[in-house]
């Protein structure tokens, strides 16, 4: 059994207004607000602390706080800390989560007078990150407000906004296309997960067909992902994949002791090469080596588990990954080898990556899986709740 991996073939918003709502404490402005507070950080800054587990940047050392800004605030600091920078992210914080005081104070003096700043005093938790977006400025160089922040307790929109952030962070390029952006990578071009248009807004076929082919014109494929169903006059394979979030209240699953044990993205080869063989009997070596040497791109944006049922000889027989970005974790890749199927090691893999999302402070674990095929069900038994949809369409 396994979640779709997107091109594991070579094939084959709401803006949230922030303001200060809290109470005077001492003398000063305390927050207890519910709505959604962001932070300006680097991408690389950001996988630091994914492993570390807390963030910590310079405003902290040097003046006892972390800058945060509320949504109609976070272009000002952006435009006066992070001119031109292409590799700015914004975290949205759910201010309920973080363990030490946030006060809201004033800014820099040529700020407006009547502007307060949060400042969270203390190091800022991962998990308390509830979403990461790409943020950057404009073809003139300024930064706007951002657009598409997820609410915090919507998991579907923070499920949708994880992957397609993290399509545009690892991506070597990305370029605007009519109704969304084409993430590109030349370095593996045979993965269609890698050089795909990522829509949002609605087009018709011939729109669609004429964006793909100016933004893949390097590429023998045409891949779209998209929120809403591709018109019937595509004439494009289309697939309907459902998103699954965990249930809040799911007990965590068993986990056999020591069957399932991470592993590096080099032995898991030992798994995808032979799968990936296997379900695409034309596949040649080069496109093998994109799919491999796609794997690492992720990891650098954002925390990657490869986790593995080992066979006697070391090799993996069944496998999946947990990607973790803050508060949310998706569960990708969920395979067997088909000689050793019906030994119960997808639910020992799904049930250890649960088990570890949870540890680390998620409370959105999602996957995706295909619409008209048996694992739905299964993993609905396993407590994920099918929740919306998505689709892709591809011409190879």
């Amino acid at each position: 059994m396994r979640v779709v991996r997107r091109a594991a073939r070579p094939n084959a918003g709401i803006l949230c207004v922030g303001r200060y709502d809290g109470e005077i404490r001492n003398g000063d402005p305390v927050s207890t607000t519910t709505e959604p507070l962001l932070h300006l950080v680097g991408a690389a800054q950001w996988r630091v602390a994914l492993d570390a587990g807390t963030l910590i940047d310079t405003s902290f050392v040097t003046r006892g706080f972390i800058h945060l800004s509320a949504a109609d605030q976070v272009a000002l600091p952006a435009q006066r800390l992070f001119a031109a920078r292409q590799d700015l992210l914004v975290l949205v914080i759910d201010p309920a989560r973080l363990r030490d005081e946030v006060r809201w104070e004033p800014g820099v003096p040529h700020d407006p007078a009547s502007m307060r700043f949060p400042h969270l005093y203390g190091a800022l938790p991962v998990a308390a990150v509830t979403s990461v977006l790409p943020y950057r400025p404009e073809p003139d160089g300024a930064f706007c407000a951002p657009t598409g922040i997820p609410p915090i307790g919507d998991p579907l929109a923070r499920a949708i906004t994880f992957e397609r952030s993290l399509a545009e962070r690892r991506a070597a390029a990305v370029i605007p296309v009519r109704g969304g952006v084409a993430c590109l990578d030349s370095r593996v071009p045979a993965s269609w997960e890698h050089n795909s248009l990522w829509l949002t807004d609605e087009l018709d076929a011939a729109a669609i067909v004429a964006e793909a082919d100016r933004a893949l014109a390097a590429l023998p494929h045409r891949r779209i992902v998209t929120l809403r169903p591709p018109p019937a006059d595509l004439g494009w394979e289309v697939e309907e994949l459902r998103i699954q979030v965990l249930d809040a209240a799911a007990p965590d699953p068993p986990v056999p002791q020591g069957r399932v044990v991470a592993v590096t993205q080099e032995v898991m080869a030992g798994l995808w090469v032979p799968a990936w063989r296997r379900d695409i009997p034309d596949i040649d070596d080069a496109a093998v080596g994109d799919l491999v040497r796609r794997e690492s791109f992720a990891s650098a944006h954002a925390r990657i588990i490869d986790l593995a049922v080992l066979g006697d000889d070391g090799v993996p027989v069944a496998g999946t990954q947990l990607r973790i970005d803050g508060a949310t974790a998706a569960v990708e890749a969920v395979m067997t080898a088909p000689s050793a199927r019906q030994h119960g090691h997808g639910a020992a893999l799904v049930g250890a990556a649960v088990r570890r999302a949870r540890a680390a402070g998620c409370d959105v674990i999602w996957l995706l899986c295909l619409a008209d095929d048996w694992p739905r069900h299964w993993y609905e038994r396993m407590g994920f709740v099918d929740v919306g949809c998505r689709w892709e369409a591809v011409r190879p």
